[in-house]
C-alpha cells in the first residue's frame, strides 16, 4: 500500500498564495468576535489590493479575535492556485468571483478532513485501521482537485460523516491504549467547567463545549479534542502531550501559558504569556 501523497505543508495556510479568500468568500456577524457585520462575498474592508489584511497585526485590539483564530488548513491557496488556475477574483468577471465564494467553503472542508486523516495515519495504536485511513486520505485528496461545477454540487456533509466514522475508530483504537479508567464527555456541555488540575487521560471529549472551562493544570494526555469548543479555556499549565485531533485554531481561541504542554505538530499562540 503506498503511502499518504497529501503534503503536510499544503494543510497549512499560505496567504502568499491566496487570494485573501478568507477575507471575501466567508461571512461575520457583529459580536466579540468581529467589529462589522460582513456579508459571504463582500471583500472585508480591511482586505488591500494585494490580498493582505491592513491590519493584521493589531486584529484583537481592532476586535477581529475571530479573524486570529481561524486556519483554511490549505484551502485558500488550493482554490486560488489549483481549482482556479491562479486567476484573480479582483480581476474576473462576475461568474468567476461568484463561484469562488461557493467553492471555497467546500474546499475547506475537505482540508480540514485531509488534516485530521494525515493525523490519524500517525497514530500507531490505529495501525489496523491506517489502510482505510490512506484511502479515504486519497479519496479526499481528489475530491479537493474537482473542477468548481464537481465542487459544488460534492455531498460534502455525505462524506464529512464518511471520514469522521472513520476518525472515531481511530480515536478509540488510540485511547485504548491509555491506561486508567477514561472519561466519556462526548458533546458534553462543559461551559465554564471547573476543571482545574483534572485527570482527563484519554478522555473523549469529542465535540465537547469546553467555552471558558478552567483546565488549569489539567492532564489531557492521549485525549480526543476533535471537535472540542475550546474558545477563551484557560490552559495554563495543562499537558496536551500526545492529545489528538488537536488543530492550531482550538489553540488559538484558548488561553494557556510557557508551561502549557503540546502536542508536537502544533504551536504555541502568540498571545499566550508567561503566568497568565
Amino acid at each position: 500500500m503506498r503511502e499518504q501523497t497529501v503534503d503536510p505543508d499544503g494543510l497549512r495556510g499560505d496567504c502568499a498564495n491566496c487570494f485573501g479568500l478568507c477575507c471575501v468568500a466567508l461571512p461575520f456577524a457583529r459580536s466579540a468576535d468581529f467589529a462589522i457585520d460582513k456579508d459571504a462575498g463582500r471583500p472585508c474592508p480591511n482586505l488591500g489590493e494585494d490580498h493582505r489584511c491592513g491590519i493584521h497585526t493589531r486584529l484583537r485590539q481592532k476586535g477581529f479575535t475571530g479573524c486570529t483564530v481561524y486556519d483554511c488548513f490549505g484551502a485558500g491557496q488550493k482554490v486560488s492556485q489549483v481549482t482556479f488556475g491562479g486567476r484573480d477574483w479582483r480581476t474576473a468577471d462576475r461568474e468567476h468571483a461568484r463561484r469562488v465564494v461557493e467553492v471555497f467553503p467546500v474546499v475547506r472542508q475537505l482540508h480540514e478532513l485531509l488534516w485530521y486523516l494525515t493525523e490519524a495515519l500517525a497514530l500507531p495504536a490505529a495501525a489496523p485501521l491506517h489502510p482505510k485511513v490512506r484511502r479515504a486520505l486519497e479519496k479526499t485528496d481528489r475530491l479537493s482537485r474537482q473542477t468548481p461545477g464537481e465542487l459544488v454540487a460534492l455531498d460534502v456533509a455525505a462524506h464529512r460523516r464518511d471520514v469522521n466514522a472513520l476518525l472515531l475508530k481511530a480515536g478509540e483504537l488510540a485511547r485504548a491504549g491509555i491506561p486508567g479508567r477514561k472519561k466519556q464527555r462526548r458533546n458534553a456541555d462543559l461551559m465554564g467547567a471547573r476543571l482545574k488540575g483534572a485527570d482527563l487521560r484519554g478522555a473523549d471529549l469529542r465535540g465537547a463545549y469546553l467555552i471558558a472551562a478552567d483546565l488549569t493544570g489539567a492532564d489531557l494526555r492521549g485525549a480526543d479534542l476533535i471537535g472540542a469548543d475550546l474558545r477563551d479555556a484557560d490552559l495554563t499549565d495543562a499537558d496536551l502531550t500526545g492529545a489528538f485531533f488537536v488543530t492550531q485554531p482550538q489553540l488559538d481561541a484558548a488561553r494557556g501559558s510557557a508551561g502549557t504542554r503540546l502536542p508536537g505538530s502544533l504551536t504555541r499562540p502568540a498571545h499566550w504569556t508567561a503566568g497568565r
